[in-house]
Parts: structure tokens; sequence; C-alpha cells
């Protein structure tokens, strides 16, 4: 894989599905359907998708693709693989709140390398450049090269006054107990892949997640943390989340940086 070609292509394609899904955004009205998981999906989702996919599938060929709204796709077994979410959050984006995000990764034996998070309601785009270090872009976002970026850097956890952020939409008794076993001085609350990306940013320490995801929704936001010092980790064992599981599932997860006493997963 050409790690320059690949940060180029993701990003371009985050900033062209970003367009798509704010063109649709703006509307006044727009189709929202139910997936066969209940989950919602909208014309967003899939215009994000078709056009993300094509990019990916003619940049790079050889290498296997993995996209939420292409279910034919979910039956591979791989280990190195590109990953995408197109419109992570569609909850909050059918309620017009700018907590979504577009995601693309890249998977290599298991681990996600490379990354981009970008929440175009929010201006906020986020990515590994080709050596691997986690960038914010600022300025206008031009899609024909990047602009000035600042290197991202988790910050020094303080263990008697962590701040943590949790789910927006799917934060839970169970999330609220395990929090309360930490010491905590903050909790913020965030959508989509964004919360990754608050820990890679330096905004906050920790960000458990007890609930159902899947590959594609962590996969982007899990390689722009690790790039900026950061590492996601499983609830039960705390072993290093892996990827390529079959169906594509995580188990329940912490993502968080460096110097954070972990609590058992059972109190």
């Amino acid at each position: 894989m050409d790690h320059d070609v690949l940060q180029r292509t993701m990003r371009r394609l985050a900033l062209e599905a970003g367009d798509a899904i704010m063109e649709i955004y703006g509307a006044d009205d727009f189709e929202v359907k139910t997936k066969s998981d209940a989950s919602p999906v909208t014309e967003a989702d899939e215009a994000a998708d078709a056009l993300i996919s094509a990019g990916l599938r003619a940049a790079f060929p050889d290498t296997p693709l993995v996209t939420e709204e292409q279910a034919a796709s979910h039956g591979q077994d791989v280990a190195t693989f590109l990953i995408v979410d197109p419109l992570d959050g569609t909850k909050e984006f059918v309620k017009r709140r700018g907590d979504f995000t577009v995601n693309i990764a890249y998977v290599e034996n298991g681990v996600p390398i490379r990354g981009v998070v970008y929440a175009p309601a929010k201006g906020r785009l986020f990515y590994t450049e080709a050596d691997g270090r986690a960038v914010e872009e600022t300025g206008d976002l031009a899609k024909d090269a990047p602009g000035e970026t600042r290197a991202l850097t988790v910050a020094t956890p303080d263990d008697g006054a962590l701040r943590v952020v949790a789910s927006k939409s799917h934060r839970d008794a169970a999330t609220d107990d395990y929090i309360g076993r930490y010491n905590v001085a903050d909790v913020k609350s965030a959508g989509s892949s964004l919360k990754f990306c608050l820990v890679a940013t330096g905004e906050a320490d920790f960000y458990p997640r007890l609930g159902r995801t899947m590959e594609w929704d962590t996969a982007a936001g899990h390689a722009v943390l690790a790039g900026a010092g950061g590492q996601v980790v499983r609830f039960d064992d705390h072993a290093p989340l892996a990827y390529g599981k079959p169906g594509f599932e995580n188990p329940f997860f912490i993502a968080l940086v460096p110097g954070v006493t972990l609590r058992p997963s059972a109190a």
C-alpha cells in the first residue's frame, strides 16, 4: 500500500462525501428508512457510500473493501482491508445535530493504521498522515491539497481528575456505573467517532463504550487516536481491540490515553 496515495485519496473522498451529505442535510426534508437491524439509513448514507466506494475501488482495486451500507461485504474473512462508514451518527444527522462523521480507514493485519474522520457540519477534519501521525487540518479544507495542520497528541491524564467523553445517543446506566468507578472531573457527550478524536486532541482522557458497535464505526477514529499516542482496548480483558473479526462486530471497548489506570470490567 502506498501510504501517500492512501492519505490523499481518503482525505479527498471524505471531503467529497461530506459535500454530498451536507447538500441533503440542508434540504427541507429527506427520506429515512429502517435497516434490518432497526438502525436508520438515509439517502445521505447511500450517496456518500456510493461516492467513497467507487473512489476506493478505483484507487485500490486489489484491496478488499468493507462498508456498512453494502451487506455483501460483511461476509469477508480478511485481515488487511479498507473499511468505511459513510455517515456515522445517522441519528444525529436525522435530528439535525452536527455530531455525524465520514469515516474511512485502512486496516493492516488486524490493526487500523490509517484513517480519516470528517465532521462536515462542524468543519473538523482529522486524519493520519502518510507516516501514521495524526493531525487536524484547519483552513478551508480544499480538496486538491491539504491546508495547514496541527499535530495531535493525547493529554497526560490526572488519575484523580479524569475527563471522560461518552456517547450522546447510546449512553446507559451500565456506562454511567462504570464511569462512576473513576475519579472524574468532567464528563462530556459527543456523537459518532468524534469521541475518539476528542481523546486524540487532548480534550478528554478516556471513552468507554459498553454497547454494540461495528468495526466500521470505530476503525477510522481508532487509527487517528493511535496516531496521536492513544490506544483502544477490549473492555473485558484490556487486550488491544483487533479488527477483521467475524461479522466485523466489536466487543465493548475503552479508548484511552496512556496513564489512565483502568478499573476491572466487573465491580
